[in-house]
Parts: C-alpha cells; sequence; structure tokens
C-alpha cells in the first residue's frame, strides 16, 4: 500500500508534545501515520487527538491547520504520510 502525503508540519511546541500540522488530504483519530523529514523517516504512530482551534475533532480535511498529539520530538518542514 501506498503512502500517501497529508501534510506538513508548520510548528511544533515542545512541552506539550503536539506538531501543528498544515493539512492537504483527509485525517482521522486512529488513522496510521509516519513523520518524514529530509528522505529520512522519522518514526510512526496512531492518531490520538486532532484539535482545530483548541476544539477537539474526530477528522480533518484539506486546508485545515491541526494540532496533533506526537509521541516524540518533531521539526517545522516533517511532512506527513498516512499509512
Amino acid at each position: 500500500m501506498a503512502d500517501f502525503k497529508i501534510g506538513k508540519v508548520t510548528h511544533y511546541f515542545d512541552k506539550i508534545q503536539v506538531a501543528i500540522v498544515e493539512i492537504s488530504g483527509n485525517l482521522a483519530v486512529g488513522d496510521k501515520i509516519k513523520f518524514v523529514r529530509g528522505g529520512e523517516d522519522l518514526f510512526e504512530q496512531v492518531v490520538t487527538s486532532i484539535q482545530i482551534e483548541h476544539e477537539k475533532k474526530d477528522s480533518a480535511s484539506k486546508g485545515e491547520i491541526v494540532g496533533i498529539k506526537v509521541e516524540k520530538e518533531l521539526k517545522e518542514d516533517a511532512e506527513v504520510f498516512k499509512l
């Protein structure tokens, strides 16, 4: 199964481990995603939390900017792929 790029990290809040992602596809709680930066796979995780403007959501679609709770540290410009 091919990986689909569904967004890009625009900011990372290290104290609360939240990545701000500009979504270019569809994303839902429960989806498995992978973070890639500079062609290097960083890590994979299951989406456990999505927030838009501090409101919990079950899904997000193209054009939205969301906060995603992440398991490890990230840097800006990391790409997000749905597995």
